[in-house]
């Protein structure tokens, strides 16, 4: 159960949270249940929701790359609703079943250019910090905007994740 009231429904939002809860609708086609919570403070669901948007339909990394990187930051956040979600997008976005049970379990992943973003994500959820070596293989490979997307990616579904863990709401 939420330790927070969730607002899933347009008569459960106050006048000032019915503007942001039919834009969410809106641009997800359902109220999703960390914006319901976030709701309370409907300039950061509106601000999150935005955010969530660009990176996941106006970024430049492939579905399958960043399904791979969401999915890998839901397992190291612990975010059951992330997980699950994601791993069934990871697989349809053309992930190996064996690449996305070594993500579940936490081993290492075979695919070379599959394991540089995995250890990307690890190194940056488990230290906050990413090391010059692998910062620097990661550029090579994705440009700089690349990197600054991949970061981004990273910290807005963590982000969400440790929103969602707080409040319980999945």
């Amino acid at each position: 159960m939420s330790r927070v009231r969730m607002i899933d429904e347009i008569e459960m939002a106050s006048s000032s949270q019915v503007e942001t809860f039919e834009h969410i609708v809106e641009s997800r086609g359902k109220m999703l249940r960390p914006y319901a919570a976030m709701l309370h403070r409907p300039e950061i669901a509106r601000a999150a929701a935005a955010l969530g948007a660009v990176i996941r339909y106006e970024g430049t990394m492939s579905d399958r790359d960043r399904e791979l990187v969401i999915v890998t930051t839901a397992v190291e956040r612990d975010c059951e609703f992330e997980i699950s979600a994601h791993s069934v997008l990871a697989l349809a976005a053309g992930l190996s079943q064996e690449t996305v049970d070594s993500v579940l379990l936490r081993t290492p992943v075979d695919d070379t250019l599959d394991a540089e973003l995995v250890d990307f994500v690890r190194e940056l959820c488990r230290s906050d910090k990413v090391s010059d070596a692998l910062f620097e293989r990661s550029r090579a490979r994705l440009g700089e905007d690349g990197v600054v997307e991949l970061a981004a990616t990273i910290g807005y579904y963590s982000m969400m994740a440790v929103f969602m863990n707080a409040c319980e709401v999945c």
